[in-house]
């Protein structure tokens, strides 16, 4: 019987979208399945990398983002948007290569513009039968979120950020 590929989408402005992600990664590795990890709109070093590629993930990301998009000159934002398309390129045409591929924070790349929402929407409807996807990232729109098949909206009920504790080596990046 041909195993059907759905898709899962973390969402929402909690902490744990990307760590939920790797936990997928991680089962599905252990389970001998083949994994893509396409990290976007990242800009420094993030510690999850390393273990992962260990494991046997193929983890790819392009580009070092050092400011948010808003405080991005147009320079800026066409050298992002190059480099977020290079990897969502990547991803679609490794996609039969691959039994889980992990678009780790494609959404906030769809939302600030750096990826198009119709491509996204084209490779989510087309993607191969047998392949499981992974999104992640903040705000998915309505018509994402009608595609997929499993929704985890992450909320913050509570974060040590707001009492002006930054962002720890090891627990957030």
């Amino acid at each position: 019987m041909k195993k059907e590929g759905l898709i899962h989408l973390y969402t929402g402005g909690g902490k744990g979208k990307t760590t939920a992600s790797i936990g997928l990664c991680v089962r599905a590795s252990g389970a001998g399945l083949k994994v893509l990890f396409v990290q976007f709109m990242k800009g420094r070093h993030t510690n999850e990398l390393r273990p992962l590629e260990t494991l046997g993930v193929t983890v790819f990301r392009k580009g070092e983002i050092k400011k948010f998009i808003p405080c991005m000159n147009d320079v800026e934002k066409a050298q992002c948007r190059e480099a977020q398309a290079e990897c969502f390129a990547y991803a679609v045409e490794h996609a039969s290569d691959y039994d889980l591929i992990v678009l780790d924070e494609v959404i906030s790349a769809v939302t600030t513009g750096m990826v198009d929402e119709a491509d996204l929407i084209s490779f989510l409807k087309s993607k191969p039968e047998q392949l499981e996807v992974a999104l992640t990232g903040r705000d998915a729109p309505q018509a994402v979120r009608d595609l997929v098949d499993y929704i985890s909206d992450i909320h913050a009920d509570k974060h040590p950020y707001d009492r002006g504790i930054q962002a720890r080596e090891g627990i957030e990046f």
